[in-house]
């Protein structure tokens, strides 16, 4: 047990390979990132060594310091590498979360704030900045989505989308495929994505979320409210406020269960406070 105790470190080729792995079954780009992050921050945390003892403290200091969602995370992130390297006597279970019933209002972007964001954006000549916000927000995609969006896809008025092994079709507003045009024609794309850098490079899930954390400070909207998945957020709100069907929005935001969606519908406390008053239960 003690030499297999010693052979249980994490080192650049394991994580390479672990890397490989999961390019291998289809993981998307931002959860092969999001579990790679949480190896190496536990490997620098334990200096590289692996040992139950070891992880079920890292797992109770990040519980003192994290909020349980962020815990869980980084635990499926070193559980999975633990699996691949058939380290299953390593694992360690996440936390169990009470079901909500209500978010965070200081997190959640509202219209107003959105529209405030984009206007400051294209005040500032940040218009491919501008633009991609627009996108996420009338479609709904997921940031890591946006290559999809194409040249081909605005003129057919639709992206098809093949991530996590699935495949669904985005329909794009008419809006947007005429904002999406006036822009390839000025930035001269005649093919293939529409979202470049100044090199000619695809733009970066990380790169969208630095900007419009940047953008922050010119707009004067909290920093914990901008990020492209909150866009999403405010996308899933809204649809379901106009049509009330949660089945149509669940395969729209490409969601295998309602239950994930339903996360999206949740209530501010405060809205959540206002419907308990009205309830008139108090003599």
């Amino acid at each position: 047990m003690e030499t297999q105790e010693r052979l249980r470190r994490i080192d650049p080729a394991r994580l390479t390979a672990f890397q490989a792995e999961l390019l291998r079954k289809e993981y998307s780009v931002g959860t092969a990132e999001n579990y790679l992050r949480a190896v190496r921050a536990f490997a620098r945390w334990s200096g590289g060594e692996v040992e139950r003892g070891l992880v079920l403290t890292w797992k109770a200091q990040l519980t003192a310091r994290y909020a349980p969602a962020t815990v869980n995370a980084m635990l499926a992130g070193i559980n999975r590498f633990f699996a691949f390297m058939g380290w299953p006597e390593c694992k360690v279970k996440a936390l169990r979360l009470q079901r909500r019933s209500f978010r965070e209002a200081e997190r959640e972007l509202d219209r107003e704030e959105y529209r405030t964001l984009v206007r400051t954006a294209r005040t500032l000549g940040r218009e491919r900045l501008a633009l991609v916000m627009e996108t996420i927000c009338a479609t709904g995609i997921r940031v890591g989505e946006v290559p999809y969006i194409t040249v081909e896809a605005h003129r057919r008025g639709k992206a098809v989308v093949a991530l996590k092994g699935k495949v669904r079709t985005i329909l794009l507003p008419e809006k947007l495929c005429k904002k999406l045009l006036k822009y390839v024609k000025r930035q001269k794309i005649t093919s293939g994505e529409v979202f470049l850098t100044g090199g000619g490079k695809r733009l970066s899930r990380v790169q969208i979320w630095a900007e419009m954390k940047r953008l922050c400070c010119a707009v004067g909207v909290a920093a914990d409210k901008v990020f492209p998945h909150n866009l999403r957020h405010l996308f899933a709100r809204t649809f379901y406020r106009a049509c009330q069907d949660v089945v149509k929005l669940a395969d729209i935001l490409g969601h295998s269960s309602i239950e994930t969606t339903r996360i999206y519908l949740l209530t501010t406390g405060t809205e959540h406070l206002r419907r308990l008053e009205r309830l008139g239960l108090l003599c």
